[in-house]
């Protein structure tokens, strides 16, 4: 009870500093006056979404959000929701990948026989055009259906580069990375954190056999993400910093960038964040004017990645009317196909406007995207759908939520 006492009675002292009243304090966050004032009396301990909103409203640059934190067992800070996490196959609906996949050792590359021969010159550009059409069913599929089939494809592909030389055989271990950096996307979207650390690795090492020293940058970026959905702040802005290196192409430091706005955001330090969106937009601004080749690298549904990024950002500092704004003008924008997309970022935006109070509204929103979430199923969009779960416990009693509810444990559960 030390903790929330401690942070009840900063949260008062904020509050009266600034001249307002509980009543007014409750009308602003959408919470109840009879909550807010149990948790200034320590007698309610304040979850992560609460301490964020407070910090945001009041300025108290993160100080209530790491007042709220619950010492985990191994010392590090948690406040025992789960929010920002994604399953990482230790069990439930998140394991379904697990096992789909074994990795070959990595002496791959030097247990298979070389064998020089003539390949048809259109090959490499049907191998990605393969690769378009795998990323276009991962917006449309369950992930764990394709895991499997990414890999085989990167490994044949390997198997081909090969029996080649030169420019055409850096060019296919190149492809055969993007397969399989994919499959490690696939693998997280079903929960697998384990393989999609294993193909992520997996990926580097073979655009590393091909000549290209970039993707390991890459490699970096999407090992943030995971850490990210892990709740791991510390780890996920440290990967995020080290794919910075100013050696490596603009596009993945715009895109480290991102994910270092995502880290600064999940532990509540709002300058930080904001200085990384800033060089994000910079940096992807300049990637859009250089032509790259090969393979696009990270998303190809958003108009904008770093707008995109900085609602999701803003609603994690507690700015949820922001974060909503910015989130409907950048739903809009995502490509109807992209079904995947929509759901994850159509979703992110009603738990903005469940943030804001907007109970009915995120309720109309969530409707829209959770029916399709049986046929593409997805560990990180679980995870938001659990916090919209707590957002809307707070108007247990709103007419549009109770009539929600049913839907909602049906997509939580998966039945």
């Amino acid at each position: 009870m030390l903790l929330s006492h401690r942070f009840g009675a900063e949260l008062r002292r904020l509050r009266e500093e600034r001249g307002l009243s509980l009543e007014g304090l409750a009308r602003q966050l959408s919470y109840s006056k009879g909550y807010l004032s149990k948790v200034e009396s320590g007698q309610r301990r304040a979850s992560q979404e609460l301490a964020r909103r407070c910090d945001a409203l009041l300025g108290a640059d993160g100080r209530l959000q790491r007042l709220a934190l619950r010492p985990g067992p191994d010392g590090s800070g948690s406040d025992g929701s789960g929010s920002g996490s994604a399953s990482s196959g230790s069990g439930g609906r998140g394991d379904r990948a697990s096992a789909l996949v074994v990795l070959p050792g990595p002496g791959v590359l030097a247990d298979l026989p070389s064998r020089p021969t003539a390949l048809a010159p259109e090959v490499p550009a049907l191998l990605r055009a393969q690769l378009a059409h795998y990323r276009a069913l991962g917006q449309h599929l369950d992930p764990a259906l394709l895991v499997p089939g990414l890999h085989a494809q990167s490994e044949t592909t390997v198997r081909l580069a090969l029996r080649c030389e030169g420019r055409v055989r850096s060019e296919l271990l190149l492809i055969a990375a993007h397969f399989i950096e994919f499959g490690g996307w696939m693998a997280q979207e079903a929960g697998d954190r384990r393989t999609a650390l294993a193909h992520t690795e997996r990926a580097a090492e073979l655009a590393r056999a091909g000549g290209n020293r970039h993707f390991a940058g890459y490699a970096l970026v999407r090992r943030a993400l995971i850490t990210f959905y892990a709740g791991d702040v510390a780890a996920t802005v440290g990967l995020a910093t080290a794919a910075q290196d100013r050696r490596l192409p603009p596009r993945i430091r715009g895109l480290a960038a991102l994910r270092e706005a995502q880290g600064h955001a999940l532990g509540g330090d709002r300058t930080r964040c904001l200085r990384s969106l800033e060089r994000a937009e910079v940096l992807l601004d300049t990637a859009a004017a250089v032509h790259e080749d090969g393979p696009p690298i990270g998303t190809g549904n958003l108009a904008d990645p770093a707008a995109m990024t900085t609602g999701w950002c803003l609603f994690d500092l507690g700015h949820a009317r922001r974060a909503a704004e910015v989130l409907d003008h950048e739903y809009a924008r995502i490509p109807p196909g992209a079904t995947r997309a929509r759901i994850r970022y159509g979703l992110r935006r009603a738990l903005a406007h469940a943030g804001a109070g907007e109970a009915e509204h995120a309720c109309a929103l969530a409707a829209g995207e959770i029916g399709a979430l049986a046929d593409v199923p997805s560990a990180t969009v679980l995870a938001d759908l659990r916090r919209l779960d707590r957002e809307l416990r707070r108007f247990r009693a709103n007419r549009a939520v109770r009539a929600f509810q049913p839907a909602l444990l049906r997509a939580l559960t998966g039945c």
